[in-house]
């Protein structure tokens, strides 16, 4: 068993190549993988999620893709007792654990723990949100600004999900929702080891990310969306569907019912790059996170190949254990 070795965080922006690295990493280190991603654990997001092929998940075992529908709301705690189960079971066949994935708060919880926060309270939420219709959320975020500075910090005023959230904690329990989440204890048995790929070239990784969207969608990106908008219980409001790509996706189908006259190479071209740009900022959200975690082993994804990526890890994972 390895149950005495440090489980691996592989951690890197959208477009990174956390994909390719992984698989060859967990061969080395007879490893298996943990995702960890919002919008892996969903069937059917497919194409507009770069998951990992049939081919390349039957290569090394993966765990927590596929696990839910889109209808259902995964949430971090539900990540946490996922992903704890699933690295014991790796221990008990005597394998390495790999986590890997671009959704930081999902690392953070099971690092740090999760604060015990109050239910969603339908109540204050419906009075946040006509708060908001009237004054915008701009100014939600300015209020968030005096009751808890620390979540605004790290919430943009654009993000209006989690910024319902860290002000619906707030006036239910009159605690600024970052100090809830300080009182925590990592859910780990030690320390893990993390790894994080980051450019050094900012425009290395757009130009990956146009690359990655345009190769989507040559792969019938929007054949998915429209099998998804097929099924009654799937709604634009879903988690799934405001996953990046297909929020955009789903905004520019609503659009074309609404304007069939509509010329399609403009509105095709209109959307490709909102979704391209929303893709930019998740990125940039994904480092920043990054930046703000301690004890990361950088390496720098635009310069150096998968070998020395690879190379870069074994050196850091021998000498640790």
């Amino acid at each position: 068993m390895n149950d005495n070795l440090p489980v691996i965080f592989l951690m890197g922006a959208t477009a990174c190549g956390k994909t390719e690295l992984s698989l060859s990493i967990a061969r080395k280190l007879d490893a298996e993988i943990i995702s960890v991603d919002s919008a892996l654990v969903y069937r059917g997001l497919d194409i507009g999620t770069a998951k990992p092929s049939l081919e390349e998940r039957q290569a090394v075992p993966h765990h927590l893709i596929d696990i839910c529908e889109p209808w259902e709301i995964y949430s971090a705690a539900r990540f946490c007792e996922d992903a704890l189960q699933a690295i014991d079971d790796i221990r008990q066949r005597g394998k390495r654990v790999l986590l890997v994935g671009g959704t930081m708060l999902y690392f953070k919880a099971l690092e740090e723990g999760l604060a015990r926060l109050p239910d969603a309270d339908a109540a204050v939420r419906q009075s946040l949100m006509e708060e908001a219709e009237r004054v915008g959320w701009a100014a939600m975020h300015e209020q968030l600004q005096t009751v808890d500075p620390q979540a605004a910090a790290r919430i943009h005023p654009n993000d209006p999900q989690r910024l319902q959230r860290a002000l619906e904690v707030y006036r239910i329990t009159g605690v600024p929702m970052s100090r809830l989440q300080a009182e925590t204890v990592s859910l780990l048995d030690r320390p893990p080891l993390k790894f994080a790929l980051v450019p050094d070239n900012r425009d290395w990784l757009h130009r990956r990310i146009a690359l990655r969207f345009s190769q989507m969608l040559d792969t019938g990106f929007l054949d998915e969306m429209r099998r998804l908008r097929q099924n009654p219980a799937i709604h634009a409001e879903l988690p799934a569907m405001r996953s990046v790509g297909y929020r955009q996706a789903w905004e520019h189908m609503d659009e074309q019912d609404v304007n069939e006259s509509m010329a399609a190479s403009q509105d095709d071209n209109v959307w490709v790059e909102r979704a391209i740009a929303a893709t930019r900022q998740l990125a940039k959200r994904q480092l920043t996170w990054l930046r703000g975690m301690s004890n990361v082993n950088l390496i720098a994804c635009d310069s150096l190949s998968v070998a020395a990526q690879e190379q870069v890890m074994l050196t850091v994972i021998n000498e640790a254990t």
